[in-house]
């Protein structure tokens, strides 16, 4: 499954709320060295009950905009 994500970095805590079709995520983690990118697979592991592996960004590595995909399968 494919989902749209919008991420705010260096937020006060970390929330996740549906936005525009797709989720808003906010993280403490400021998007530097990719640190932002590790929390956000942290966040979403953990939101749907899922191991970090099952989840990658597809698109939009360097951008607030990204699109994940999640494998629902545990292999």
């Amino acid at each position: 499954m494919k989902i749209k994500i919008r991420v705010i970095a260096r937020s006060k805590k970390i929330k996740i709320e549906e936005f525009d079709g797709g989720l808003k995520v906010y993280l403490i983690d400021p998007a530097i060295e990719g640190r932002a990118n590790k929390a956000l697979i942290d966040v979403l592991a953990e939101y749907y009950k899922l191991k970090k592996y099952n989840i990658r960004i597809i698109r939009g590595e360097r951008s607030r905009d990204k699109v994940v995909e999640i494998e629902d399968r545990e292999e």
